[in-house]
């Protein structure tokens, strides 16, 4: 009886599943699509609740298109869209539709940020410039603009992180996604005890952090029961979109780079220590592999303006 390890993508449009042997050979895959509002312009939301339930169709899809029963799967991968921001208050409760990464609201606060903490010592702390697409940003406009929705926030996720939550009742993170927040020191691969306090942000919100390839949490009984997945299979930490394809294509070593036109435009190069770009101008984040650090040149609108 084959064992497969199964794939979760939290996309832009969709959530896909796909079920791997362990030779990486695709055995199926499903996707179950949902749209995203724009209720202004430059402005862009999803509800962490549609995520949710096209995991549930796209994962009971691929698992009977492979003819897989429960016992077959042997661990499960998350990967997804980045810098999300997903707030829960202490009951795990969803406080409001989550403000994605192509969402271009936060530009006042983008130069707030950078006023207060400083470019250089951005630079330093966090390895990029603060950008409208990260977190930071937005939780600080969620503060500036809904104040009672800001002081119900007991936890603060991604979007993959938040699916890993409904998957496990466990709240983590891994180093790669939370490269993107403006709260995660790159160099030292942890979050940044000094954005926090500079930006007035309790660390407590935070989740824990994993390297991306750690087990840090297992199938509960209640989502084994909605996706048909197993109780206590190994859910990996993952990683976010670019690294996690950056890993699929082989990009894994210094001199290899990769050109990827999905919604965004992305030029992905690894990189053997953290290298930060004098200026700022290339995104400078942790790999999904332990020790490993990645550089980014990237445009919010590639084959998303094609569409």
């Amino acid at each position: 009886m084959t064992d497969y390890l199964l794939g979760i993508d939290i996309g832009t449009t969709g959530s896909k599943a796909i079920l791997m042997d362990a030779a990486g050979r695709v055995h199926a895959s499903a996707t179950s699509e949902y749209p995203f509002a724009t209720p202004r312009p430059l402005w862009a939301e999803q509800h962490p609740a549609a995520w949710w339930e096209a995991t549930i169709a796209s994962v009971r899809e691929a698992m009977a298109r492979a003819g897989a029963a429960p016992a077959q799967i042997a661990g499960v991968g998350l990967t997804g869209q980045m810098h999300g921001l997903v707030l829960l208050d202490q009951a795990g409760r969803v406080l409001r539709p989550c403000i994605m990464w192509n969402d271009q609201r936060t530009a006042a606060q983008c130069a707030a940020i950078t006023e207060r903490v400083g470019f250089e010592s951005l630079l330093q702390h966090t390895g990029n410039p603060v950008l409208p697409g990260f977190t930071a940003p937005k939780i600080l406009w969620v503060r500036e603009h809904e104040p009672d929705v800001y002081q119900r926030v007991a936890h603060v996720l991604l979007p993959k992180d938040y699916i890993r939550y409904r998957l496990t009742g466990q709240l983590f993170s891994e180093v790669s996604d939370a490269s993107g927040t403006s709260l995660f020191d790159v160099g030292r691969r942890r979050w940044s005890t000094h954005m926090l306090e500079a930006l007035e942000i309790p660390a407590r919100w935070l989740p824990a952090l994993t390297e991306s390839p750690i087990a840090s949490a297992r199938i509960s009984q209640g989502a084994a029961a909605e996706t048909g997945l197993p109780v206590g299979a190994p859910v990996v930490g993952g990683a976010g979109d670019q690294a996690a394809q950056a890993i699929g294509a082989g990009i894994i070593q210094e001199g290899l780079v990769s050109v990827t036109l999905g919604t965004s435009g992305v030029v992905f190069a690894t990189s053997d220590a953290c290298r930060v770009e004098p200026q700022g101008r290339l995104h400078a984040f942790c790999h999904a592999l332990p020790d490993k650090w990645h550089m980014m040149g990237v445009m919010l609108s590639a084959a998303g303006s094609f569409r």
